[in-house]
C-alpha cells in the first residue's frame, strides 16, 4: 500500500472550528512500514492539476473559490478537491501546531511551508526544486520559489503532517477518483 503524504488547511484568517479530528501527525515518517520511500508522484501530479485550475485565482481574505482565496482557502480546497479529504478548516496557527517540523533540506513534495509576513503567518504546498504552491496577496494564485529573496527571509518552517493510506486523488480530466490503495 503507498503512502499518500496528507496535506492539511491552513487558515490565514479567523479562526474556524477544528472539530474532532486528529490531526496532530504524530506519525510522520517518511516512509512506509516496509521502509520504502512513499510515492509522491500522485501527489505531485494532484497539486499541479490543482494549480492548474487555481492558477491566477485573485487573492480574496477568507475565500475558498475561483472568484477569491487565501492562503487557507487554496489549501483546503486543495485537500478537498483533490485529496478528497473531508475536514473542518482550521487556521495556520492551529496548523504549525501539528505534525513535526521538517528540515529544509529534508522536504517533501505535499509538506506545507510556513512563512512570517507582518507578524502574520502564511501557508502553501511545497512543490519541488525549492518551488512552492500559495495563494499570494498581490499575484493571486502561483507558483513561487523559496530561494527568491523576499521568501527565503520570510521563510519560518516547514511541516509534515500524518499520512494517510488509501485516499482517493482526484483529477480535472475525468473527475474520477484514482484510489492509491488499488495500485
Amino acid at each position: 500500500m503507498l503512502v499518500l503524504t496528507c496535506i492539511i488547511i491552513g487558515g490565514c484568517s479567523s479562526k474556524h472550528d477544528a472539530g474532532s479530528q486528529d490531526l496532530s501527525g504524530n506519525n510522520t515518517g517518511s516512509a512506509t512500514s516496509q521502509g520504502a520511500q512513499p510515492d509522491l508522484i500522485p501527489v505531485l501530479a494532484a497539486l499541479h492539476d490543482q494549480m492548474h485550475s487555481w492558477q491566477g485565482t485573485p487573492y480574496h481574505w477568507g475565500g475558498t473559490d475561483l472568484e477569491g482565496v487565501d492562503c487557507s482557502g487554496f489549501v483546503w480546497r486543495t485537500l478537498k478537491d483533490r485529496f478528497n479529504i473531508p475536514m473542518d478548516r482550521v487556521t495556520t496557527k492551529e496548523l504549525i501546531q501539528m505534525g513535526k517540523p521538517v528540515d529544509i533540506d529534508h522536504m517533501q513534495t505535499g509538506d506545507l511551508v510556513f512563512f512570517r509576513i507582518n507578524r502574520e503567518l502564511h501557508v502553501g504546498f511545497y512543490d519541488t526544486q525549492m518551488n512552492f504552491l500559495h495563494a499570494s496577496v498581490s499575484k493571486g494564485v502561483m507558483r513561487s520559489s523559496l530561494n527568491s529573496p523576499y521568501w527565503k527571509s520570510a521563510f519560518f518552517q516547514a511541516r509534515r503532517l500524518k499520512k494517510e493510506y488509501g485516499a482517493d486523488i482526484t483529477f480535472n480530466q475525468d473527475n474520477k477518483g484514482f484510489n492509491l490503495a488499488s495500485q
